[in-house]
């Protein structure tokens, strides 16, 4: 785009509305937010920090995702799983995260869970993966007006249901449903955003994990 001066400018990039002009949510948004993942690692950091949130911002756990990492062994479930009540204290005792002993000891409860999925499945990614929507239940437009009615989904429910049914804590279907539109189970950034369709082609090109 040139202006009448002759000065070059460059249009705006169109984003999901809730990314606005914050640096580390367009951050977020531009570089992983609806892009699938299949690494166990990240999957159950996404579970954890989405816990975390829950009574807060997104904003606030992003900001502080650097500290939860080294608070929690970068989410290496194995190692989590091995935290001593000692680590829950430490933890507690950090001012860089948020110190709620339900959410600290969450953690480390999930991470057990996740190993006795692993054990199961082959991996958390093949558990997780089994509750993707199917194309023909979806919206056939994200809008900001839409995505401000989807708190959850059905796929969600069932997800949540059935992590609670293995002894998970903290991941009620809204939990669960952020965490399926971060790890890219779905592609909820709106027909406006320019990074729909590259959050669609990542989907359509991802190779599903598969139990065993």
């Amino acid at each position: 785009m040139t202006t009448e001066l002759g000065h070059s400018t460059v249009a705006p990039v169109s984003r999901c509305a809730w990314a606005g002009d914050d640096a580390l949510y367009v951050d977020y948004h531009d570089r992983e937010w609806g892009l699938p993942v299949a690494d166990d690692q990240r999957l159950f950091e996404k579970l954890c920090l989405e816990g975390f949130q829950a009574g807060l911002s997104w904003r606030t756990i992003l900001g502080k995702r650097d500290a939860f990492r080294a608070t929690f062994a970068n989410f290496d479930f194995h190692r989590v799983a091995r935290f001593t009540d000692r680590h829950v204290e430490r933890a507690l005792a950090n001012p860089l995260i948020v110190r709620h002993r339900g959410k600290i000891e969450s953690t480390r409860n999930n991470a057990r869970r996740v190993q006795a999925i692993v054990d199961e499945f082959g991996s958390f990614a093949a558990y997780v993966w089994r509750f993707e929507p199917a194309v023909e239940g979806r919206p056939r437009r994200i809008t900001r007006e839409r995505l401000a009615r989807m708190a959850t989904s059905p796929e969600a429910i069932a997800l949540s249901k059935d992590l609670k049914a293995r002894g998970f804590t903290f991941v009620g279907p809204t939990t669960v449903y952020a965490f399926m539109q971060a790890m890219g189970l779905v592609n909820d950034h709106e027909e406006r955003c320019a990074f729909r369709e590259r959050a669609e082609r990542a989907r359509t090109d991802f190779v599903r994990p598969r139990t065993g």
